[in-house]
């Protein structure tokens, strides 16, 4: 599995932008005051997901009262990991979107839906961070070269 391209996550920020602008551009009027549910969902789910990038480094680089963890367990924190990068990154996209076109506009309500929608750029962000520390968290540690580590104690032959 290949680490999450930041350019996928750009792009699906970018288009989810778009349509955050296009979609309150041609409806706001009719739509209900933002709800500060999904910022909530989306902080929780970049809480919880930090705690287990925290837990999982220390238990796959084995440092002292924790358990190995489960290579199976691994790869489902990393899927959890990528899918949950993809899906802050277009919250994120949305979210910004929204924040941009309620901040220009002029209206009593548009100014009370701007903290709602600024709140859930800064969560999405905050999940997308998470989610790329989790993914970050699942690898293994490198170890050196032993190319570079010579105990033999022979000359190597170079000068």
């Amino acid at each position: 599995m290949r680490p999450t391209s930041i350019s996928v996550l750009i792009v699906a920020g970018l288009a989810a932008a778009a349509l955050g602008w296009l979609l309150l551009s041609f409806s706001y009027s009719s739509l209900p005051d933002l709800p500060w549910s999904p910022v909530i969902v989306l902080v929780v789910l970049a809480i919880a997901e930090a705690l287990l990038a925290q837990n999982t480094s220390a238990r796959i680089q084995r440092k002292p009262g924790t358990l190995p963890v489960e290579p199976l367990q691994v790869a489902r924190y990393v899927a959890l990991a990528k899918a949950s990068s993809l899906v802050g990154s277009i919250s994120a996209g949305f979210s910004a979107g929204l924040t941009a076109w309620l901040a220009m506009e002029p209206t009593e309500a548009a100014h009370d839906d701007l903290p709602t929608a600024a709140g859930g750029l800064v969560a999405a962000l905050l999940l997308v961070g998470a989610a790329l520390w989790l993914e970050r968290s699942c690898r293994i540690p490198e170890k050196p070269d032993a190319k570079d580590e010579d105990d033999s104690g022979r000359p190597t032959g170079r000068r």
